[in-house]
């Protein structure tokens, strides 16, 4: 099994990974991509409890804790959404509640996300962020 890379440097793969596109277009079109490869969200998991408050798009998130560290599973209604979650599981899951607490997200700023994006959709992004840091200090608390 390979060893899992750290936050900072994952956020760094997806910078290096965005700096290779030329244009906002391509860069979306890598974001659809990374989406359409999020393993498929069980429809049990599809359920009111796990709706992303504040998201335009439906946004279901889930996570599983297991030997001190948080996996997540998501879906979402619209493609780019979907892309935008599948990153932010790329580089949280399979991290501790502090390392996910810890976590800075850098790599949104660099690669110049927010600029790009909708108001509704920015909100949206950081809603996400926040309901996958929720969990952490959720699991924090019960591993303690």
């Amino acid at each position: 099994m390979s060893e899992l890379k750290s936050i900072a440097e994952t956020e760094a793969e997806i910078v290096d990974d965005f700096s290779l596109f030329d244009t906002w277009e391509e860069k979306y079109e890598y974001i659809i991509d990374m989406g359409k490869r999020l393993p498929v969200l069980d429809d049990q998991y599809k359920k009111e409890e796990n709706i992303i408050k504040g998201c335009q798009s439906t946004v279901w998130l889930t996570a599983d804790y297991r030997d001190g560290r948080i996996y997540f599973s998501a879906d979402s209604d619209a493609v780019i959404v979907k892309g935008l979650i599948s990153m932010l599981i790329r580089v949280l899951s399979g991290h501790t509640p502090g390392e996910i607490l810890n976590a800075k997200i850098d790599f949104i700023n660099e690669i110049g996300m927010m600029q790009h994006l909708a108001q509704t959709r920015s909100n949206g992004l950081l809603s996400m962020i926040k309901q996958m840091k929720n969990y952490a200090i959720a699991y924090q608390a019960v591993s303690s």
